[in-house]
């Protein structure tokens, strides 16, 4: 495991969703193993870490708890800097980030329910206890980005990096493959609607009358990440908020309760908290009108046809995207960006699991037949996906990969920079490390700064 690497917050070190131990399981006497600053790490924060990239086929060089505390050691210090720097990091964007990975682990696991059956929690208490982690997380990431965020590669520094690998060690492409897509979103009845507007706003009356907004927002409000905070979102600047949300919220008066409000992710209410100069934190209730499964079978329905014309070369994939599409990507042929990379390829771990068994046995230039999914917003759509181009596992060359050359060569750079920014913060930085690990082979001189940080 490569110690001290750009971007491992990201990649390694997600919350470790470990299985609650049984009787059976050898029990941890947990103890403090390191303090960076103000944040302690803990003797289970490295057995819960190991565990839990054991699982997932990740091997260590060395002695695992010793490489894990580095990696950790690292975190504490970029997250002390940011602390030190006033970095923030919005609620919402907290639990945006648990929600993406709650669902991804919910769909490793097959279900919502069995996720909370297998760790013996609910899904809430799982967020309750990872959520300070991920704050912390994010804002390491956050702290690491600022170092690095002026650094950039030359192509003769990236065909320089490429002529000095040893052919033993030039990497491996994955394979990739890059997909096409036409979405249709079911339409909503009016009918539907219309009873989703009546019910909010009953809401809303309810709590002109007097009734608490926080205690509607737990009762009813159907976005999971403010419903158990009372709807409460955190406080927010211009430009990070739907715009029709932001222009409302902007007008509100401390306590005052808008009208109802629509978005892409439903119909809102909302009620001002407090506003700071340019940033308000606000309460909403979220309701959002649900697709009936009549339009869920036109939509599909209606995509099937949409296939069927493009096999019979009726039309073309790019026209039939531009024609019926409803995903933003209709415009570029219904080209599938990666989220993770911003890129048309994706890695077969990239892809949802569901989606990538119905492509995984598709030859170049075949479809899929409609496949239900989620959009961004949480609302019930169908889309078939044409595989566009596949790209088999090789040794990366200079002139076929020229963009994964210049990313290594790039993430070396930065990791030159990260060390010494490490190597200087060391040693102004309040460290102590148990003596049971003091003898590490670290990558960073964390040992030989302690007496440094009294």
């Amino acid at each position: 495991m490569n110690l001290i690497k750009v971007l491992v917050l990201s990649s390694v070190l997600i919350f470790p969703l470990v299985k609650k131990t049984t009787a059976q399981d050898a029990a941890v006497i947990d103890q403090v193993v390191a303090v960076v600053g103000n944040s302690a790490i803990l003797r289970s924060d490295l057995h819960n870490q190991r565990r839990q990239l054991e699982s997932q086929g990740i091997t260590f060089r060395g002695d695992a708890l010793c490489e894990l505390l580095d990696e950790m050691l690292y975190q504490k210090l970029l997250f002390n800097q940011a602390i030190i720097d006033s970095v923030e990091i919005s609620d919402m964007q907290v639990e945006q980030v648990l929600d993406r990975r709650l669902r991804f682990f919910i769909q490793q696991i097959g279900s919502r329910e069995q996720l909370e059956a297998y760790y013996g929690k609910t899904i809430d208490e799982l967020k309750d206890e990872f959520r300070p982690m991920v704050r912390e997380q994010e804002l390491s990431q956050l702290m690491e980005s600022r170092i690095t965020r002026n650094v950039r590669v030359t192509p003769a520094e990236v065909r320089r990096f490429f002529n000095n690998l040893h052919p033993d060690s030039i990497p491996i492409v994955d394979s990739e493959v890059e997909l096409k897509q036409i979405v249709i979103k079911p339409e909503i009845d009016p009918e539907e609607i219309a009873e989703t507007q009546g019910r909010l706003n009953e809401i809303r009356e309810r709590i002109l009358k007097g009734e608490s907004f926080s205690t509607m927002a737990i009762l009813y409000s159907e976005d999971p990440g403010s419903a158990r905070r009372g709807g409460e979102l955190g406080f927010y600047g211009r430009g990070e908020l739907y715009t029709e949300f932001e222009a409302t919220a902007f007008g509100l008066r401390p306590g005052e309760v808008s009208e109802i409000i629509e978005t892409q992710a439903g119909f809102h209410i909302i009620q001002m908290i407090e506003r700071r100069g340019e940033q308000i934190n606000v309460r909403h209730i979220l309701m959002q009108p649900k697709v009936s499964p009549l339009q869920l079978s036109r939509a599909r329905s209606k995509l099937d046809s949409v296939r069927t014309a493009i096999m019979n070369e009726e039309i073309t994939f790019r026209e039939a995207a531009l024609k019926y599409s409803d995903d933003p990507g209709r415009i570029s042929g219904g080209i599938m960006i990666n989220p993770y990379t911003n890129t048309t390829r994706f890695k077969n771990d990239e892809i949802d699991p569901n989606l990538f068994f119905a492509i995984d046995d598709l030859d170049i230039g075949e479809i899929t037949r409609p496949q239900p999914m989620l959009t961004e917003e949480g609302r019930q759509a169908f889309r078939i996906v044409k595989v566009n181009h596949r790209i088999e596992a090789h040794p990366a060359t200079l002139e076929g990969d020229y963009d994964f050359i210049q990313q290594l060569a790039l993430n070396e750079k930065k990791r030159n920079m990260v060390r010494k920014w490490v190597n200087n913060r060391i040693g102004s930085t309040f460290i102590i490390i148990n003596e049971e690990f003091q003898s590490c082979s670290f990558t960073s001189p964390w040992v030989e700064n302690i007496s440094a940080a009294y």
